[in-house]
């Protein structure tokens, strides 16, 4: 008795042909999963981009108001003040924590620059800026030297 051994492999194509398509279906899901990923990584770094360049435009405002000390208030695109910058985003002085207390710039005193006589000076000022878009909050500090002014007049208000 001889067995026919096509007849016991009438169903491997349809085995096979599933087997590939859930391979296939594994593949998709992967890539897909990936793609949603690594969206999401462009998109946080976009906030956290937007973030730092409004924390940015802030220390840029603190430049051009020294010798005035003031703080520079929570500023962003609702606001007519200084600062203008896309989307929900908005910067302040001060640190991230005092959002609602921004801080001054802080006046370090005078010093002297080679190249420049006694009658001259400088003052040294720290600023500290905070800015947030979207959640995402990114801070920036900066030890500034303002002069030269003449020495004995006072370059702090």
């Amino acid at each position: 008795m001889k067995r026919d051994h096509r007849k016991s492999e009438k169903g491997i194509a349809l085995v096979v042909s599933l087997l590939i398509l859930l391979v296939l279906t594994v593949i998709g899901f992967v890539a897909i999963s990936t793609t949603i990923f690594e969206s999401n990584i462009a998109g946080n770094e976009r906030v956290g981009t937007d973030a730092f360049y409004a924390t940015e435009a802030i220390v840029e405002v603190a430049y051009n108001q020294l010798p005035d000390i003031t703080e520079i208030p929570k500023t962003g695109t609702g606001d007519n003040n200084r600062l203008k910058v896309g989307g929900s985003s908005y910067g302040w002085t001060g640190t991230a924590q005092d959002k609602g207390n921004q801080k001054p710039i802080q006046y370090k005193g005078l010093h002297m620059m080679p190249g420049f006589d006694s009658s001259f000076s400088f003052g040294r000022y720290f600023i500290r800026a905070a800015g947030e878009s979207s959640g995402a909050s990114r801070e920036i500090e900066s030890m500034v030297s303002y002069g030269p002014t003449m020495a004995g007049t006072s370059s702090n208000n």
